[in-house]
């Protein structure tokens, strides 16, 4: 299959292999013939398209015609620009899709202390401020030793924050930093402050409420000699206590994984996208949870998210959480419809809309049960949409401080970094998975390939996960790429 009609209604097709001048499409008994070069992932009309009318692509306006676009041509920056603008209404249009039926799965993970579940087992360093970041990546270093028996890792989130910073960015980092602290993949915590940050120690321990002393310890740099000793030492002492935990046998529904996208392309929307969509749904449908972010990658296609809300109170968050979003961009002086990025371009998507309507696909079709705030923990069985923005680095660690285990990141050019918890790389096209064997974990180029269904896809990235909750590694994990970004809107003194 070279090319590929999404929805009825379209007036485009895509390239699933590249095409050339001369190639003959042959959908809905109408056949067109290719004006020019059509790059895989790429966008091909398939009927006449005058100027300012509609570009369809997944059955929702992409944008509209900047010029008139001939049947056969090439669709895409030089012929198209986005309908988009700050200004929207929306209208609660409920629907709601059948859920697959599935037995029940389970998997091997640690039991935590109320309730919680972990699928790694290990020791984390927060530094609560920038000045310390050093001193952390020492401690991990000098102290690899105690990684042994059921001690997974010792790893560091180093930040610039922590200190000069106010209001809502001071609370922000709070709130991030004392939320890695609660995760459940780490068996022991070191909490490392230096002592006249504005984060204060016992501030910290207000964002924390509560914590058990055997899993947590503190530090604070300046009140003792030696720094490297004293941490070693108590890093000693938690990797005794988290190197008790044993793992065993869970359910499904104990599992909450976080969905994202970057360097997406063309094939973003058609294969790895929507087969994370399909396995949103089974996890499900077996009773976990799973989150999506990136409100930002919303935009144009948020109506498809809104009516699936739940009930009216789950849509009018829905809509101011999306609404907020829009008064930071303008606020900013920012409009909302800026292009994506080079390489998405480069990738085949044209505009916002285009991506947005592949991005949402990523969240299947189960009701959106709940609307949460930046790096709010998740309360609630079923898809939640979390605030955040599309940046890859800010929106995962929003995602692992929200509390899922690990996060689907799916790709169509592909990137190394991971975030604390688990990031799973996903790549749209096997050109991509074949290329960076070190980087991607699960090839979902197989659909456009023909191979097999988005449903087998989905079925197939389930059982993955649940290798990856029973302790099978990343690529990111062997690679040791974890990395965190805390979101910044204010100033820096």
């Amino acid at each position: 299959m070279k090319y590929i009609k999404i929805h009825p209604s379209d007036n485009v097709a895509v390239a699933l292999e590249d095409l050339v001048p001369g190639d003959k499409i042959d959908i809905d008994d109408i056949g067109v013939i290719t004006k020019e070069k059509i790059g895989r992932g790429h966008k091909v009309a398939l009927c006449d398209i005058a100027s300012k009318d509609a570009i369809i692509k997944y059955g929702n306006q992409i944008g509209v015609a900047s010029e008139d676009i001939p049947a056969g041509s090439f669709v895409h920056v030089h012929n198209v620009k986005t309908a988009l603008s700050e200004e929207g209404t929306y209208a609660y249009e409920p629907v709601s899709h059948e859920l697959p039926k599935l037995s029940g799965r389970t998997f091997m993970g640690y039991r935590r202390a109320k309730g919680k579940v972990g699928i790694r087992n290990e020791l984390w360093i927060i530094p609560t401020v920038g000045c310390v970041n050093s001193i952390a990546e020492r401690l991990v270093k000098e102290n690899q030793h105690l990684v042994e028996g059921t001690v997974e890792g010792l790893y560091t989130f180093t930040h610039p924050y922590g200190c000069s910073q106010m209001g809502d960015d001071h609370a922000t980092t709070r709130k991030v930093l004392a939320s890695l602290v609660h995760h459940p993949n780490a068996g022991g915590v070191l909490v490392l402050s230096l002592g006249c940050e504005n984060l204060t120690a016992e501030q910290f321990k207000e964002e924390l409420r509560e914590w058990n002393g055997d899993r947590v310890k503190f530090l604070t740099c300046q009140n003792v000699e030696d720094e490297i000793k004293e941490g070693g030492r108590l890093l000693k002492e938690l990797a005794e206590y988290a190197g008790n935990a044993r793992r065993e046998e869970i359910d499904a529904s104990e599992l909450i994984v976080g969905m994202k996208c970057g360097g997406s392309d063309g094939l973003s929307g058609i294969t790895a996208n929507p087969t994370v969509g399909r396995f949103s749904d089974r996890l499900i449908a077996l009773g976990g949870s799973t989150v999506l972010t990136e409100v930002p990658e919303m935009f144009g296609a948020e109506s498809i998210l809104f009516n699936r809300c739940k009930d009216v109170e789950t849509f009018e968050k829905a809509v101011a959480m999306v609404e907020r979003f829009k008064k930071y961009f303008t606020d900013h002086g920012q409009v909302v419809y800026e292009n994506p990025s080079p390489g998405n371009k480069a990738g085949g998507i044209t505009t916002l809309e285009d991506k947005s309507c592949g991005c949402v696909q990523k969240g299947g079709s189960a009701p959106v049960v709940d609307v949460l705030e930046y790096a709010d923990p998740i309360k609630k069985k079923g898809l939640s949409l979390l605030s955040g923005p599309g940046n890859d680095m800010v929106s995962t660690t929003d995602l692992t401080a929200a509390g899922v285990h690990m996060i689907l990141f799916t790709t169509g050019r592909g990137t190394p970094f991971g975030a604390p918890a688990p990031t799973v790389k996903i790549s749209t096209n096997t050109a991509l998975f074949e290329k960076k064997k070190g980087w991607i974990d699960f090839n979902a180029g197989t659909v456009a390939e023909g191979k097999e269904t988005l449903d087998e896809a989905g079925e197939r990235l389930l059982d993955y996960v649940l290798s990856v909750a029973s302790g099978e590694k990343t690529k990111q994990e062997l690679g040791g790429y974890r990395e965190i970004s805390i979101f910044k809107d204010g100033v820096t003194l």
